[in-house]
Formats: structure tokens, C-alpha cells, sequence
């Protein structure tokens, strides 16, 4: 009994002085980009398979699995690619992940767009989402560089997604094509910013005109009391999937944000303020993340782009509350970061855009 005590004082003691360094790194300048650097490191050794070209979808897949990731985690990884080359002005991010991006592209009618797996091994179904969250990135990254391939991407991808719109339940977009069970607010939410990205880099009135009548809809038929969003309605039974996603709450609060720097009318700046107020009570009031952190990355990325209009940093903070958490109770021997049990790219694609984020947000002094 004794030594099983002092062995627990040991383990206890060792805790403590990891955590109390662990704790005190952070408060050093750069850390948040160190901890970019080494996710990004260990991203690379874990889930990039050399040999294909491809990226894992999970750390150990199982007999069972496809032998590389679906679309979802590179536009995951293309996203936080936009946000580190931010960081370093010599960066080469994002090509090389456009480049395995192009292997999944599908020609087919009704509109080019992005399948779900290589199209070389059969390819997969096509999700409005997913090609909305590269359009964003292409689109971020042409108000950043002004390239003009990023905007040929937004279009096209912009162009897909209209296909998705039809009129059932008085209009929206379908989240998957061949299966058109429902409208989410995962493809309303961003086709709304692919849209509005397009009207600011364009100003061509359609975009706009389709972003209000998204924006409409999703309000209308998926926001709930609390100014936050529900997942999906169905088609056939009308039913309302009432789970609450931080990255769906995400999209409409910067959709928010957009139509005011757009429009300039102050109700859309004030809903956002309301939106991130909800927000920040429900998805971060505890002690650590709700949901996956990738959803958790595309709320922050509304966070963010408030502190242009409201220098209230508790929105920030509060998020920083339960990021600092995962760094110092969640991290693996491998140098990942873990919520789930399985390690999946999804996730450390997300967390990798977090701390991008908040590199530049460290730099810029907005952490303290």
C-alpha cells in the first residue's frame, strides 16, 4: 500500500511538472505557432502516405477501409493551408493540396464539382458542402493574393452548387446529389459566403441576390429560439434534425458579417453580435470543446472576422478557454490531438486551421 502511494505521488508529481510546463510555454511569445508547426509535422508523418501521394483517412484504417481519405478532410487541410501561407510569405501550402484536390474533380452533368473519393478508384457521391468549403478557401485565398485561378474556383464550384437549389420546401440547397433527403444548414450556411465572397470580388448582383435567398431560408425554416442553427429539415416529413453544430452557427454569423461589410446596414452586424453572444454561452461555456474541431474552426473563423467590427476579445477567449485545454490535456505521443477516439484527418485538419488562426491572432496582440 505504501509504494502504491508513493507511486501515485510520482505520477502525480510528473503531471503536475508537465502541466506547469506545459503552462508556462504557453504564455511564451509564438507558442501558438510552435504548436502549428508541430501538428502540421506530425499531420505530415501520420496521415501522408508518400508513396500514393494521398493522405490517410485515419491514423490505422482497418482492412475495411478505403485505402486514402474522402474529400471532406483535404477541404479540412486546404482551408488551414490559406491560413498558414497568412503566416509565411514564402509558404507553399496550398498548391500541393490543390493538386491531390483535382484527382477527385468529376466532370459529370449537370456541372463539374468534387466527389467524395478519387475518381480513378471509382470516385463517390457528390456533397454541395464539400465543394462550398474549397470554394471558400480559393475564395479566401484570392482576397489575399488576387490570383485569378482561385476566382476561376469559386465560379465553377459556385456554379455546381446551383444545382442543388430547386423549390421543394419554398427553395435551399440539398446537401447531398444523388441522395436529396434533406437541406442543411452545412449547405446553405457556406454556400452563402461562396456567394457572398463572389458579389465583393465581383460585383455581380446575382451573387448577392442568391445569398439573400439562402440566408432567408436557412433563417426562416433551421434557426432556432436560442440564435442558434439546427442541422437539416427532411424532405418528405418536414422534420427539423435539431442537433446544434458550431461550425453550422459559424456560417451564419459570418454570413452575418459579410452582408454588413456589404450592405453596410447594422442589423446584419448586430445579428452577428447576437449570433457570437449565443455562441459563446453554448459552445464554450464548459471546460472544453462540444463538438469535433474542425466545426469548431469554421466558428472561430466568424470570431475572427468580428474583431474588425467589435473589439470585444471575450468571444476569442472564451474559444482560447477550451483550445488551451485540448493542447494541455489532449495531446498524443504521435503529437496529435485528440477528442475522439479514433484518430481521424477531419480533426487535425481542423485543429491545424485553430492554431493557424490563433498565430496570427498572437501576433497581432489580440490574445491578451
Amino acid at each position: 500500500m505504501k509504494g502504491f502511494s508513493l507511486l501515485g505521488l510520482l505520477v502525480s508529481f510528473a503531471f503536475v511538472q508537465q502541466t506547469a510546463a506545459q503552462k508556462s510555454l504557453q504564455k511564451k511569445e509564438g507558442y501558438y505557432t510552435h504548436e502549428m508547426k508541430q501538428l502540421q509535422q506530425a499531420i505530415q508523418q501520420n496521415f501522408f502516405d508518400s508513396s500514393s501521394g494521398y493522405y490517410k483517412e485515419v491514423v490505422l484504417p482497418k482492412p475495411s477501409d478505403n485505402p486514402y481519405c474522402y474529400l471532406w478532410p483535404l477541404c479540412t487541410l486546404y482551408q488551414a493551408a490559406n491560413e498558414m501561407e497568412k503566416l509565411d510569405a514564402h509558404g507553399n501550402f496550398m498548391q500541393p493540396l490543390f493538386a491531390i484536390i483535382k484527382d477527385y474533380y468529376d466532370p459529370a452533368v449537370p456541372a463539374p464539382g468534387y466527389a467524395s473519393y478519387i475518381m480513378k478508384l471509382k470516385g463517390g457521391d457528390r456533397f454541395y458542402d464539400d465543394n462550398q468549403w474549397i470554394g471558400i478557401a480559393a475564395m479566401d485565398a484570392y482576397a489575399r493574393t488576387g490570383k485569378k485561378n482561385f476566382l476561376q474556383t469559386g465560379n465553377e464550384i459556385y456554379r455546381y452548387m446551383m444545382t442543388g437549389y430547386d423549390t421543394v420546401l419554398n427553395g435551399g440547397l440539398y446537401w447531398q446529389e444523388n441522395k436529396k433527403t434533406s437541406k442543411n444548414t452545412c449547405s446553405n450556411g457556406p454556400g452563402i459566403i461562396l456567394a457572398l465572397q463572389l458579389y465583393k470580388a465581383t460585383k455581380n448582383k446575382i451573387y448577392l441576390d442568391t445569398a439573400l435567398l439562402l440566408y432567408n431560408w436557412v433563417n426562416a425554416n433551421l434557426k432556432n429560439d436560442a440564435g442558434l442553427y439546427y442541422d437539416n429539415i427532411g424532405i418528405k416529413n418536414k422534420r427539423i434534425g435539431k442537433a446544434m453544430f458550431s461550425y453550422n452557427t459559424g456560417t451564419m454569423m459570418q454570413s452575418n458579417i459579410y452582408l454588413y461589410e456589404i450592405t453596410k446596414d447594422k442589423k446584419y452586424l448586430n445579428e452577428a453580435t447576437a449570433i457570437a453572444d449565443s455562441s459563446l454561452a453554448f459552445f464554450y461555456g464548459g471546460q472544453s470543446f462540444r463538438d469535433n474541431y474542425w466545426f469548431n474552426a469554421v466558428l472561430l473563423r466568424a470570431y475572427q472576422h468580428l474583431l474588425r467590427y467589435n473589439n470585444d476579445r471575450k468571444y476569442i477567449l472564451g474559444f482560447k478557454h477550451c483550445l488551451d485545454d485540448v493542447l494541455l490535456h489532449h495531446k498524443t505521443a504521435e503529437g496529435l490531438l485528440k477528442k475522439e477516439q479514433v484518430l481521424d484527418l477531419v480533426e487535425q485538419g481542423g485543429m491545424l486551421e485553430i492554431l493557424a488562426r490563433f498565430a496570427l491572432l498572437e501576433q497581432q496582440q489580440l490574445l491578451n
